[in-house]
């Protein structure tokens, strides 16, 4: 046992997905005997202070990533945001020596925040992409990824390292010079045998304004949706907000244990094609229906590798149609990959 060390624990906010995949690993630190301690900013920490209220959490510096109104535009904005980006990490350097000091921190655990490592502590960087797309610029983008990385101690990939893996070529590259370990599909969700209440259920995420885009067009078009709905908006707010339209609830956001109990009594869900989802689907052995997010190259090669695997539809955002719905019928589904990870060892770095 680890005599109640502290670990930080520290997701990017950006859509929720790096928040909801860091539950499993701070309910098995907890499991194990370590004090986790949450940082992060905005929704991310909101979230994570709903799901551990007795936990320390404290603010970092905030990225704040937005999305264009327009996807090809989102690389460019990129590009413009990089400075600022770059002068956050500097700043959230700074920051995390300071709770290592002040807070007695023994180890770190960061999904996607490059600033969130030190030399003294063992650190570690989770990410599904060791291969980051960006169009004609992927090259770069996964050296400049590969250099970030190689300053933490380990990187742990959220997937199996064989040929039935989830991520493809994101979390598999031919030859990296960073130490990787394989730790499977990360959900904090279980499969249960519930009755079903909702024909589909709709959970949004990622940053905005492409989520609230999507939201408009989805309300508009499920108007006409011929079945039960559950509509999950993903916004975290101060409290849960509810409202019926006809055979369609409207739910701001829910709890793990509600989200859990939504999709075990849904038969299909429509959503972005995030990592975190697809591993949460693959746990839950769910069928799906993608919309990636628009401009987002990773989410666009998840849900076209899925589509050409034949295990789930999808399309991009201004083609989507409710008749479309109905090829999910000629797919096989995700399903579970029943891996068994080993959080003793795996933790055994700190």
């Amino acid at each position: 046992m680890s005599s109640n060390k502290r670990i930080l624990v520290a997701p990017l906010n950006w859509g929720l997905g790096h928040a909801t995949r860091c539950i499993p690993i701070i309910h098995a630190l907890k499991r194990r005997g370590f004090s986790p301690i949450i940082a992060s900013d905005g929704a991310a920490l909101q979230l994570l202070n709903k799901e551990f209220p007795e936990l320390i959490s404290l603010e970092l510096p905030s990225y704040n990533i937005e999305y264009s109104k327009k996807g090809k535009d989102f690389k460019l904005k990129l590009i413009k945001d990089s400075p600022r980006i770059i002068k956050t990490i500097k700043t959230e350097k700074k920051a995390v020596k300071q709770l290592i000091e002040e807070y007695n921190i023994s180890g770190i655990i960061s999904d996607n925040r490059f600033g969130v490592y030190n030399k003294s502590v063992p650190s570690i960087f989770i990410t599904h992409q060791l291969k980051v797309l960006s169009g004609n610029t992927t090259w770069f983008s996964t050296k400049l990824h590969e250099k970030i990385i190689k300053k933490f101690n380990e990187c742990w990939v959220p997937d199996q390292k064989g040929e039935f893996n989830l991520s493809g070529k994101l979390g598999h590259v031919d030859s990296t010079i960073i130490k990787t370990k394989y730790i499977g599909p990360l959900s904090r969700f279980e499969k249960k045998k519930l009755p079903k209440k909702y024909d589909l259920m709709v959970l949004l995420s990622g940053p905005e304004p492409q989520r609230s885009i999507l939201e408009t067009k989805l309300l508009k078009l499920l108007k006409d949706y011929n079945g039960t709905v559950l509509f999950v908006k993903g916004v975290v707010e101060a409290s849960i907000t509810e409202e019926k339209q006809g055979l369609m609830k409207i739910i701001n956001y829910l709890t793990t244990q509600e989200l859990e109990e939504a999709f075990n009594t849904s038969d299909l869900i429509l959503s972005r094609s995030g990592y975190t989802t697809l591993m949460d689907l693959a746990k839950l052995d769910k069928k799906a229906f993608f919309i990636p997010t628009p401009g987002q190259f990773e989410q666009e090669y998840l849900a076209e590798r899925l589509h050409k695997l034949n295990i789930a539809p999808s399309c991009n955002q201004d083609d989507f149609t409710l008749e479309k719905l109905n090829l999910v019928s000629d797919f096989k589904g995700l399903s579970n990959f029943e891996y068994e990870l080993n959080y003793k060892k795996l933790f055994s770095l700190f």
